[in-house]
């Protein structure tokens, strides 16, 4: 098996259970002319994090990690009539593009996009009392991993769903010497999800479009 394969595989995934999707390719179309990283999830992948925010019921949902608003504009689509996204993003620039993105297409009144150091929001929306999330999305730095679940637990409802992208790391999570922050920041997320009872938890690794990667999937204990 290699990219080139799973690269054909996501493409007959996207071919055949999503269809032709306009709005979402001139999101990454503007991503691109913006100059973002294209580090954005798959097609496949959006589609996974709508359908877990139906299949959960989800009417609040905080994002950490916003790019260029494409996963949130995938999850806020899967929102029931009163729902609400939250999205946190460092950078100024990802949060103008995405804030447009969201904008043109039609979500502004269900999605906010916050500007700045997400542990800094974090604390801001508990200040604010606007919680608890109903699924929390974590795409963001990696090494801050423990510290974003470490806020899900107090942000979130007994019930939420947590989910936490990029932890497989090419299969580098298996190495505890590795010098890679962001593979000791998942390494971190995985022992934290492992040894906190209030977490019923587990990973999928996956590959495709995106390469060699997987999520970590939990439930917020009561």
């Amino acid at each position: 098996m290699n990219q080139m394969i799973w690269h054909d595989v996501d493409d007959f995934i996207v071919s055949r259970l999503l269809t032709r999707d306009r709005q979402m390719d001139a999101v990454l179309a503007a991503n691109r002319a913006a100059s973002l990283p294209a580090i954005d999830v798959s097609a496949a992948q959006g589609k996974f994090l709508n359908l877990l925010v139906r299949m959960s019921g989800a009417r609040l949902v905080l994002e950490i990690g916003t790019l260029g608003g494409y996963s949130t504009l995938w999850m806020a689509r899967a929102l029931p009539k009163g729902g609400r996204l939250v999205s946190l993003e460092y950078d100024a620039l990802h949060a103008t593009v995405a804030r447009e993105n969201i904008e043109a297409a039609g979500f502004s009144d269900l999605v906010e996009v916050r500007i700045g150091r997400a542990i800094d929001s974090l604390a801001q929306l508990h200040a604010e009392g606007l919680y608890p999330f109903d699924l929390i999305f974590i795409d963001a730095d990696k090494p801050s991993n423990a510290a974003y679940l470490d806020w899900a637990l107090r942000l979130s409802r007994p019930g939420a769903v947590v989910i936490v992208d990029n932890v497989i790391r090419n299969g580098a999570i298996t190495d505890p010497l590795s010098g890679d922050r962001s593979v000791q920041g998942s390494r971190d997320a995985f022992e934290l999800l492992g040894s906190n009872p209030r977490f019923a938890a587990t990973a999928l690794q996956t590959v495709g479009s995106k390469g060699y990667d997987g999520f970590a999937i939990a439930i917020v204990e009561g």
